[in-house]
């Protein structure tokens, strides 16, 4: 079995590709992770992840949110009333090559478990108060590949649809969030898992009193 610990001796490709776009910032890596390594951390993120099913309310009526969330991080990164789980070490081998190429650092990751194709995110933006003016987000997926779809807020012709698959990292930074959403539609062509993980910083309430 291959263990967290070994899994950098294989070095997949750490090249960039730039995606342009009016008013954002994205970068994707199709294959950061070696077919090894992302077999390996989705099999161990599966069966290891405290996994929930999270509610929400829709015209004052509960649904349940179609995917399984988790939430991992340094303790006082808490998130939209998500307290963290103690990070693991696979959780901490991912990071440190996500850091790698981003040059950033994290201190929480959102884990997202699309069971199959049924399974889907809203639009929306990562723009909370929380992540800081200019968030980078650094998006990871192991397992299908699933569509990440982007629209303008103001642009309608600007629209991006980008294949997400096994071993990937898409980042998203500088002024994105402010100008674009995102979703992760149904799909009636996935049949398999999916497992992202969204790398954040995530700054305490009173940050913007710290400059």
């Amino acid at each position: 079995m291959v263990m967290a610990e070994d899994l950098f001796s294989d070095h997949s490709s750490l090249q960039a590709q730039r995606i342009p776009a009016p008013q954002s910032d994205l970068r994707l890596f199709p294959q950061l992770f070696s077919l090894e390594e992302s077999d390996t951390f989705f099999a161990q993120l599966r069966d290891g992840i405290d996994w929930q099913a999270e509610e929400i309310l829709l015209y004052g009526k509960p649904v349940t949110v179609p995917r399984l969330i988790a939430w991992y991080g340094e303790s006082e990164a808490g998130y939209c009333m998500h307290t963290p789980l103690a990070w693991t070490r696979e959780l901490r081998a991912i990071k440190a090559r996500v850091e790698q190429v981003s040059e950033r650092t994290f201190n929480s990751v959102l884990l997202n478990l699309y069971r199959d194709g049924q399974d889907s995110v809203a639009w929306h933006s990562d723009d909370e108060a929380e992540l800081g003016r200019n968030p980078m987000i650094a998006s990871v997926s192991f397992g299908a590949e699933r569509t990440f779809q982007m629209k303008h807020r103001r642009i309608s012709e600007a629209r991006l649809s980008i294949p997400l698959g096994h071993g990937s990292c898409f980042i998203m930074q500088g002024e994105t969030q402010h100008h674009w959403a995102h979703q992760v539609p149904k799909s009636k062509k996935v049949l398999a898992a999916r497992i992202n993980l969204t790398f954040r910083q995530i700054y305490p309430a009173d940050w913007q009193t710290f400059g």
